[in-house]
C-alpha cells in the first residue's frame, strides 16, 4: 500500500459553522434572521455548548453573523457599499473649475459616499509638522521642512460610526502664498484639494493610488463598527503636477467589507502597422 495520511474529520465546531454558512449562501437564512440558540445547536449536533459557542465565534470571524452580549446571533445585514473609483479624480478636477455655487453643494459625501452632506458629521484638523524621511523623499524636500497636515473624518449622524478617515500632506512652502489654505476654518473647501491647489497655480495632472491592507486595532474596529476578521484597506493617493512633482500625499482608510475599489485605466491605441506586419506564422500555436 502507498503511504497515506490519516483521514481526520473536521472538528464539530467547524462542521456546525460550515452548515450555517452554506444555509446563508443558499439564501435559506437571510440578513436579519435569527440563528438557533447555543442550547439548540448543542442538542441538534449532540455536542457541548462550548463547541456550539466556538462555531458561532467562527461565523462572526467570517463576518457572516452579528451578536452582542445577551443578544441572540443573527445573520449580518450587509453595510452600505461604497464604490471608490479612479474615475472620481477627473470628476473632482472638473468640479474644481466650476463656479463656487456649484462646488459648494458637491463633495465627498456625494461623489464617494453616495449620501447627502446633511447625513454626516464632518471634521477637519490642521497643523504643521516636519516632513520626516518618508514624505521628504516623496516631495523632494528636507526632512525638517514643514508640511501642512490635514486630518479629515466623517461620521454617520444616525449611527455615530465612521464613514471616512484620511490624512493629507502638502509642503507649506507650496501653499503658503494663499494663507486661506492654512486655516482649517475654511473647511469644507468648495471643490476640495484640486481647487485649493489651483489658487496657488498648481494643476494636478497625475494621481497614483497605492493600496495595502492590515487588521484594525480594537479601537478602530469600534469606530468603524467592524465585525471580527475584517481588515482595513489603506489607500495612499499621490498627486503630481505637470512637471511630475509630488504636490500632495493623502492616506485614507476604508473598511474592506463595505468598500469596492475600482480602477479604470484608459489604454492608448497601438500605432498603425504596415500591411502584413506582425502576421503570425503557421508554426504558432493557438490561444493560451
Amino acid at each position: 500500500m502507498e503511504p497515506r495520511p490519516t483521514v481526520v474529520p473536521p472538528p464539530i465546531q467547524l462542521r456546525i459553522a460550515d452548515d450555517i454558512r452554506m444555509q446563508i449562501e443558499r439564501g435559506e437564512l437571510t440578513p436579519g434572521d435569527s440563528l438557533p440558540t447555543l442550547a439548540e445547536l448543542a442538542e441538534r449536533w449532540s455536542c457541548s455548548v462550548g463547541s456550539a459557542r466556538a462555531a458561532i465565534a467562527l461565523l462572526k470571524a467570517q463576518g457572516l453573523i452579528s451578536s452582542g452580549r445577551g443578544k441572540a446571533p443573527v445573520v449580518r445585514v450587509p453595510p452600505r457599499k461604497v464604490i471608490r473609483s479612479s474615475e472620481r479624480h477627473q470628476v473632482e478636477k472638473d468640479l474644481a473649475a466650476r463656479p463656487e455655487a456649484e462646488r459648494a453643494v458637491v463633495g465627498e459625501a456625494e461623489t464617494n459616499l453616495n449620501m447627502q452632506i446633511s447625513e454626516q458629521e464632518f471634521r477637519s484638523r490642521y497643523d504643521q509638522v516636519e516632513a520626516g524621511t518618508d514624505l521628504a523623499d516623496l516631495f523632494r524636500i528636507e526632512p525638517t521642512d514643514l508640511v501642512l497636515r490635514r486630518r479629515y473624518d466623517s461620521t454617520d449622524r444616525s449611527s455615530g460610526l465612521l464613514l471616512s478617515s484620511s490624512v493629507s500632506y502638502m509642503p507649506v512652502a507650496l501653499v503658503s502664498s494663499n494663507p486661506a489654505l492654512l486655516d482649517e476654518a475654511n473647511e469644507p473647501w468648495p471643490g476640495g484639494t484640486q481647487h485649493q491647489l489651483s489658487t496657488v497655480g498648481v494643476e494636478i495632472m497625475t494621481i497614483i493610488d497605492e493600496v495595502t491592507a492590515r487588521m484594525p486595532t480594537t479601537a478602530e474596529a469600534q469606530l468603524w463598527g467592524l465585525p471580527d476578521g475584517v481588515p482595513l484597506l489603506l489607500c495612499r493617493r499621490i498627486s503630481l503636477d505637470a512637471n511630475e512633482k509630488v504636490v500632495e500625499v493623502s492616506d485614507a482608510e476604508y473598511p474592506a467589507d463595505r468598500t469596492e475599489l475600482r480602477f479604470v485605466t484608459p489604454l492608448k491605441p497601438w500605432p498603425k502597422r504596415r500591411t502584413g506586419a506582425g502576421k503570425p506564422s503557421g508554426r504558432q500555436g493557438g490561444r493560451a
